[in-house]
């Protein structure tokens, strides 16, 4: 028998550990039983390992065979065409690559079309072909902006195969419904056990959908059992009534302003900010009111500020926050939140009957103009006051560049949110035509998609001033990826003329206008591609 054959005859099952531990130890320290020190204890060990494995395999018992899973449910809706399921397969597999320098080439990124695709072909109800859903999937799931349209054209399928490959439960937690079986809106006893036995993110599933249609129906299941919720859960809860505010929810929410926890009793507060004819906008408007007058002493009229010595129990109660943070001093801290959960209609009675934009254009004395136009700025998103957005947005031409209150450009972009499609075309394209793209990148992101022609027209100039002035394009790089995404298709023939490299004036950048010509045709490329894609999914006549 030679050294080998006793070695893996002595290797039993019982001895793998024995096998295991030689291997961590090494056979110059250790060798298998049978075997003498030197070269071939390395194979003899390996051989006596082979042979344990599979005896240790032809010992185990066979595990019961897996259910198999039943078909995938219908998709009713109309298939995709042949000539977009083409480009899907384009968009869905397209991976590009890391550029340098804030060069791309003149090929479009077709990634960045996706999220467009996605939504033109939800407008139009298509599904999608079956082979396709695994990469849509896994295009969802690396990107959560993506989700909600990616699983919206998926469909039912998408459900189905989520259940069978964990890397695609997402879409059960993104989808109403999608981790549990809500039940049928006629089923009150089946939502109330739900409601009551479910898990967390199966109630807020429930208590999600049913708000949608039955809003004070959902409100009542939470009043149910809302004594005996946890504090974070209570605060989910809440947030959920978001959905179809109305005066109904006031009685609720006005109990929920006494909650033991401090975030309930705010986000409480926060909601019945939202209804103008709620007690608690009526209570602010008083205080907030006792705080702000105009003296007509003076020989122009002045907003006088007192702002509040003290933040009283009715206040806190009422969702003030009593403790400022570091930087801020507590009367302006204070003042700040009055100001801003009181209805914006209360103050035109307050201030003589003047209009936002006149009571904006009012001068504010000792240094509390700042701090008074941010309070009405958050009043007025918070509110969705179009009126009062415009005001305080201020002539887009100014030479601050936005109103008194818009101290910011993310301030500007939550305004400029209120307002209608239209104004908030003019609006943008007035402050680009004035200011350049430099600062516009923020208020370009809330102009509707695809840009309207003054918008467009505004960043097309403003882009041809910049390469007229010899810089690189690389500084909008970002301004340029917005307008391959949002800029109407059917300008692009009007860029036809940008597609030659221009004369470079003296100063210009070494190969500046090489670079901006190739910027340009890749904006007209992707252009002309977004055309292609609307086109394609177009149901033929027939």
């Amino acid at each position: 028998m030679s050294r080998t054959t006793a070695a893996v005859d002595a290797c039993l099952p019982g001895n793998w550990e024995e096998l295991v531990t030689t291997a961590l130890l090494g056979t110059d320290r250790r060798t298998p039983a049978g075997v003498a020190p030197g070269p071939r204890a390395p194979s003899a060990l390996l051989d006596a390992a082979a042979v344990a494995t599979v005896r240790r395999r032809a010992g185990l018992r066979p595990a019961r065979a897996a259910e198999r899973p039943g078909p995938s449910p219908e998709d009713p809706r109309p298939v995709l065409p042949p000539a977009a399921a083409r480009r899907l397969t384009m968009l869905l597999t397209d991976r590009p690559g890391t550029s340098g320098g804030g060069r791309r080439g003149t090929a479009p990124d077709l990634m960045e079309l996706l999220p467009q695709w996605l939504a033109a072909a939800n407008a139009r109800g298509f599904a999608p072909p079956p082979a396709l859903l695994p990469a849509l999937l896994d295009a969802a799931r690396g990107r959560t902006d993506l989700r909600p349209a990616a699983l919206r054209f998926a469909g039912p399928r998408a459900l189905w195969l989520a259940r069978l490959n964990p890397d695609w439960r997402f879409a059960l937690r993104s989808t109403p419904g999608g981790g549990a079986s809500v039940p049928a809106p006629s089923d009150m006893d089946g939502m109330r056990r739900l409601w009551q036995e479910g898990l967390f993110a199966e109630r807020v599933t429930l208590l999600t959908a049913l708000r949608s249609r039955a809003p004070a129906a959902a409100r009542e299941l939470l009043a149910e059992t809302w004594a005996t919720e946890r504090a974070e859960d209570r605060l989910m809860f809440l947030d959920s009534l978001r959905t179809g505010i109305g005066a109904d929810d006031e009685p609720f929410l006005e109990q929920a302003l006494a909650d033991r926890s401090r975030t309930v009793r705010a986000t409480a507060a926060e909601l019945l900010s939202a209804l103008p004819g709620s007690a608690l906008a009526a209570r602010m408007a008083v205080r907030a009111g006792a705080c702000v007058s105009v003296d007509r002493t003076r020989e122009i009229p002045t907003i006088i500020v007192e702002a509040p010595h003290e933040c009283d129990a009715g206040m806190e109660r009422d969702g003030v926050v009593a403790k400022a943070p570091a930087s801020r001093g507590e009367r302006s801290w204070w003042l700040g939140q009055l100001v801003e959960s009181a209805p914006l209609g209360s103050w035109s009675r307050r201030l003589g009957g003047r209009t936002p934009r006149e009571i904006v254009a009012l001068p504010v004395a000792d240094d509390w103009r700042s701090e008074l136009h941010a309070a009405w700025c958050r009043a007025a998103v918070q509110q969705r006051d179009a009126a009062w957005s415009l005001a305080l947005l201020g002539e887009p031409s100014a030479p601050e560049a936005g109103g008194p209150g818009a101290v910011s450009l993310a301030e500007r972009a939550k305004l400029l949110g209120m307002l209608g499609a239209a104004e908030r075309a003019e609006w943008v394209a007035g402050f680009i035509e004035k200011h350049g793209l430099s600062e516009a990148f923020q208020l370009l992101g809330v102009c509707a998609v695809p840009w309207a022609a003054p918008v467009g027209r505004a960043v097309v100039d403003a882009l041809n001033i910049a390469r007229d002035a010899g810089s690189y394009p690389w500084s909008f790089s970002g301004v340029m990826g917005l307008a391959e995404r949002c800029l109407d298709p059917s300008e692009a023939g009007r860029l036809d003329a940008l597609l030659a490299v221009p004369d470079e004036p003296e100063n210009a950048s070494p190969g500046a206008g090489g670079y901006w010509a190739e910027a340009f045709q890749r904006l007209v490329t992707t252009l002309r591609l977004r055309a292609a894609m609307l086109t394609e999914l177009t149901p033929a006549t027939p």
